[in-house]
């Protein structure tokens, strides 16, 4: 195709729309972990977090009945993951404005139905859960879609830094709501496992300040929405190069193709297991630091810090591969190695009366700052990886895939946790285990780059 090789300025505008999106996607999506206290007294929500999942007993159950809530509203992003093959097969199909627009609408009816001043307290909790269950159906395109975004507008030299952006910054967003939920809700006075007697025009006032909250983030999602329903094209004019050009496999033969290729399956796993394990022992920092003495504001801000650092670093080295083309194997071998050595650092930190390595708080922070960076940072690298190595099998179908597959671990390791929450050492060690599992799984594999030999030989 003569054709083949344009880019557009427009480009950019599209990879702007769809990371904002990604963006509200994940502030909404972390609302209420940060500001659970105040919550529970504004709304009456129940439970610590995700606590009552993991200390389950009959004296609680009779005192707490309800002490999913909190937890359930957290538990509303995996659980939206489960019709992620839907949202493929329609990325597929319909092209990304369709799907884009289904998203985005799904979020701002999510984000609505926050809003509703229903004076019922029980109706309200309802509705907010309603809300968080739609902004969570949106998780499977904001985390899927972005290498198929930049294939279709991208040209070769820039595809991995728009796959970086452009899936790293809902995560952005998830640590942004660490920062803009403490910052307007006050926190109740005093605040402890069971909440004290709060003044009544106090719990006003932080009813006063989530529901601000609410509101300028569904004004932030309507924005975006009408944005992409007045700009978001399918695809450009012309493509960007010959692999967006070419013909994909059908949804069918795609599946069929994955689940009978060896090497594609070594590398899902090879980012499920550890990424998998991540999220879920992100999830319960707080829990796992609190033996050692460390707050839970402590585990927010550790937990912030990775993320940031995790895009800063991702987006770094996105580039880098966009630059010496190639090395995406070398690259994740590198992350890898860190988290290895960053998470056994954390482990042996936390036996502490074993090792007698100093247990500080800047140990802590600096360990688990550093797995969070290598680990948040491979995920664009491994999304190209994928796309690279099982083309021309559709990107949103391959990354759908594989995210599945990371939920599932995720889910898997949170359900034997409700089992074994005593004590956490067998948790910290999963960390190391799997980071180090990845590591020789990406040793023993044998990179491809089926879709940049396309666009390089052919085009030549």
């Amino acid at each position: 195709a003569p054709a083949a090789g344009r880019v557009y300025g427009r480009r950019w505008l599209v990879l702007l729309l769809f990371s904002l999106l990604g963006f509200s996607q994940g502030l909404v999506w972390n609302s209420w972990g940060p500001i659970q206290n105040s919550a529970r007294l504004a709304f009456g929500f129940s439970g610590w977090g995700i606590a009552p999942l993991l200390q389950w007993n009959y004296a609680q159950a009779v005192t707490e009945p309800y002490g999913w809530d909190i937890a359930l509203l957290v538990f509303w992003g995996p659980i939206g993951f489960v019709p992620c093959f839907f949202f493929m097969w329609l990325m597929d199909k319909k092209g990304l404005r369709v799907t884009v627009l289904l998203t985005s609408s799904l979020m701002v009816l999510g984000a609505g139905l926050r809003c509703v001043p229903v004076s019922d307290l029980e109706l309200r909790k309802k509705l907010i859960h309603g809300g968080q269950l739609l902004n969570g159906l949106a998780g499977p395109t904001v985390t899927n879609a972005a290498p198929f975004l930049s294939t279709t507008w991208f040209s070769p030299d820039e595809r991995a830094t728009a796959t970086a952006i452009a899936s790293m910054l809902s995560y952005l967003g998830c640590a942004g709501a660490f920062l803009v939920g403490p910052l307007v809700v006050p926190s109740p006075n005093g605040t402890s496992s069971h909440l004290p007697l709060v003044s009544l025009s106090n719990t006003e006032h932080i009813k006063d300040r989530i529901e601000a909250v609410l509101y300028a983030e569904f004004g932030m999602v309507s924005l975006i929405f009408s944005a992409a329903l007045a700009y978001f094209p399918s695809r450009p004019p012309f493509p960007p190069s010959v692999a967006a050009a070419s013909q994909r496999l059908s949804y069918r033969r795609s599946f069929c193709r994955l689940l009978s290729n060896f090497r594609f399956l070594m590398i899902a796993l090879a980012y499920a297991i550890p990424l998998g394990v991540f999220s879920g022992w992100s999830g319960v920092l707080d829990l796992i630091l609190t033996p050692v003495h460390v707050s839970q504001v402590d585990a927010g801000w550790i937990g912030f810090w990775s993320i940031v650092g995790g895009c800063v670093v991702g987006i770094a080295m996105a580039r880098f591969a966009d630059f010496i083309r190639g090395m995406l194997k070398f690259i994740l071998l590198l992350l890898l190695s860190g988290a290895t050595l960053a998470s056994t650092w954390f482990t042996l930190t936390c036996l502490t009366n074993v090792t007698h390595l100093p247990l500080t708080t800047a140990t802590l922070y600096t360990s688990c700052i550093l797995l969070g960076i290598f680990l948040n940072s491979s995920i664009p690298i491994f999304f190209e990886l994928f796309v690279e190595t099982v083309y021309p099998v559709p990107e949103g179908i391959t990354c759908g895939v594989v995210t599945f597959l990371s939920n599932i671990f995720m889910g898997v390791l949170l359900f034997f946790l409700t089992f074994y929450h005593t004590e956490f050492s067998w948790f910290n060690w999963c960390l190391p285990g799997s980071c180090l599992l990845s590591l020789l799984l990406i040793l023993c594999f044998r990179e491809s780059y089926d879709r940049l030999y396309l666009d390089v030989v052919v085009s030549v």
